[in-house]
């Protein structure tokens, strides 16, 4: 009798970026590892909070309702984005799929005040919160799974950034 535990069936890994033909020759794989930015060795997350900047710069102009609206439309596409780019890359939540990094800087910075302090301090409140995963960020991140489990931890992240940001500017 083996005394050896099985494999969880779903496990996240941080294996080595897949290769350039997969990333950039599939449409799914290339937004999900965030136009490239995932394939990084270190750090994929924060690079792909960094593709999120120059989109919010684009987005920050549109009222809170069209924002947010847009925003949304991400997420759900976000889901089957990140859903797809891991059956290609064949493993559970890759780090190098950055796409809900994006969804969750987008998050972050909803309502922010329009200025580039806001832009810095929204970058490193999103990375705290996505990097430290405190509870129910680590619960979500390890009970749901596949492209719905990539994107929720992201977006609770993103919503307790948000709420950080304006206690700090209430502050200020």
């Amino acid at each position: 009798m083996s005394t050896s535990k099985a494999a969880p069936k779903y496990q996240k890994t941080k294996r080595a970026p897949p290769s350039l033909k997969v990333v950039y020759g599939d449409l799914w794989c290339f937004l999900g590892f965030g136009l490239g930015a995932g394939l990084s060795p270190w750090a994929p997350g924060t690079l792909g909070t960094l593709v999120a900047v120059p989109l919010y710069y684009v987005l920050r102009d549109l009222s809170i309702e069209w924002y947010m609206g847009v925003v949304f439309l991400l997420f759900l596409a976000g889901i089957r984005i990140c859903e797809r780019s891991e059956q290609r890359v064949g493993c559970g939540d890759h780090s190098g799929i950055v796409w809900d990094e994006i969804v969750g800087y987008l998050i972050t910075m909803t309502a922010a005040p329009l200025h580039w302090t806001s832009v810095v301090l929204g970058f490193v409140l999103f990375r705290l919160f996505d990097i430290l995963k405190p509870w129910p960020i680590k619960r979500l991140d390890q009970t749901i799974h596949g492209g719905l489990g990539i994107m929720l931890d992201d977006v609770l992240a993103g919503i307790f950034a948000a709420l950080a940001m304006m206690l700090v500017n209430r502050a200020i």
